[in-house]
């Protein structure tokens, strides 16, 4: 497991052993991980991987068969969601319709009984937080998908929890909102300074925002760490697969990964030996790059990426089934270790 540089006793979430199965099928087969104080944590992984049972786990809607969960030291594996000092915000919003803007945000609070004053101006710093000054009184039927989920959010910060707990929340919006409300997340951990714990499937999202990464794989953790250390450096094949596109090799009895923007595609045998003889056999143009799939001499293929600095989509297009040379230096090999079982 990755160690934290900062002492263990500044964890603001700390998992052990944690498992869970429903019936014959185990959901978390025993994981481990600390969350940094401040920290913006992802879990990543497909489907069924365990991610959302471990988050579900931590939040307290789900009992573990064993293991423990600390919040700031404090193990509350026991205790019900209500005595946590943690917020969830889900894909779905979990709004009250019947609520305006300003209720919805203010709910907790209220069900806290903080005075009235009070929680109308923290729900009002709480709007002003994720940019909606001035939509206090509107109903969430009036709002867009996006706006909703800001409201989830300025209800789900206006508590200041220890951890707040985000279950694939933007998972239901569109490409371009999507990617716009992955910068403004960021920005509001970063001002707020709040441990995030983020469940995604979607690897650009995990790379763009996190500060580590757990990828889960089959109800365990493959690997953790730092974006680019994950893309750069994956541990196992799976990692290697799951974040981005990679290229896995065999030779001389090792396995390793090299990414396809690492290597040099050329049309003419240039590099003598040093060079990986090839036919193109599939040119994707996509804007800004073209992916080639190359069918190597050797046996197999490798995937290569390009930047269009000059190229056109009639360029690409001609590229197919033209003979090339592949080329990239050892320091952009990384040796995976076995699939964990």
């Amino acid at each position: 497991m990755t160690q934290l540089s900062e002492p263990a006793a500044l964890a603001d979430v700390r998992v052990s052993g944690l498992r869970k199965s429903y019936g014959p099928v185990t959901a978390v087969g025993g994981v481990d991980l600390e969350v940094a104080r401040g920290e913006f944590f992802t879990m990543l992984g497909p489907s069924g991987s365990g991610k959302t049972t471990t988050l579900r786990m931590i939040a307290g809607f789900e009992r573990p068969d064993e293991g423990t969960i600390e919040l700031a030291g404090q193990d509350v594996s026991a205790l019900p969601p209500f005595d946590r000092d943690v917020n969830t915000v889900f894909q779905d919003y979990a709004l009250f319709p019947h609520m305006t803007v300003q209720e919805n945000v203010e709910y907790g609070l209220r069900v806290r009984r903080v005075p009235k004053d009070e929680r109308r101006r923290k729900a009002t710093d709480a709007l002003a937080m994720v940019r909606l000054e001035g939509y206090g009184g509107r109903k969430p039927g009036e709002l867009s998908g996006g706006q909703r989920q800001r409201v989830a959010l300025a209800r789900a910060i206006v508590n200041t929890p220890r951890a707040l707990l985000l279950d694939e929340p933007l998972g239901a919006l569109d490409l371009k909102l999507r990617q716009e409300l992955q910068i403004e997340l960021k920005q509001i951990q970063q001002e707020l300074g709040m441990t995030f714990i983020y469940v995604t499937h979607d690897q650009e999202e995990a790379l763009a925002m996190s500060d580590r990464i757990a990828v889960f794989n089959q109800g365990k953790i493959e690997q953790i760490g730092t974006p680019a250390e994950m893309y750069e450096h994956p541990a196992t094949p799976f990692v290697a697969g799951f974040i981005g596109t990679s290229n896995i090799l065999e030779r001389g009895g090792r396995t390793f990964t090299v990414r396809p923007e690492k290597i040099r595609l050329s049309v003419s045998d240039e590099w003598g030996a040093e060079g990986e003889p090839g036919t193109i056999k599939a040119a994707i143009y996509l804007g800004p790059v073209t992916k080639f799939i190359v069918e190597l001499d050797g046996g197999g293929e490798l995937t290569v990426v390009q930047q269009n600095l000059e190229t056109s989509s009639q360029d690409v297009h001609g590229m197919e089934g033209k003979r090339v040379w592949l080329r990239w230096s050892a320091d952009v090999e990384f040796v995976l270790e076995e699939e964990r079982t």
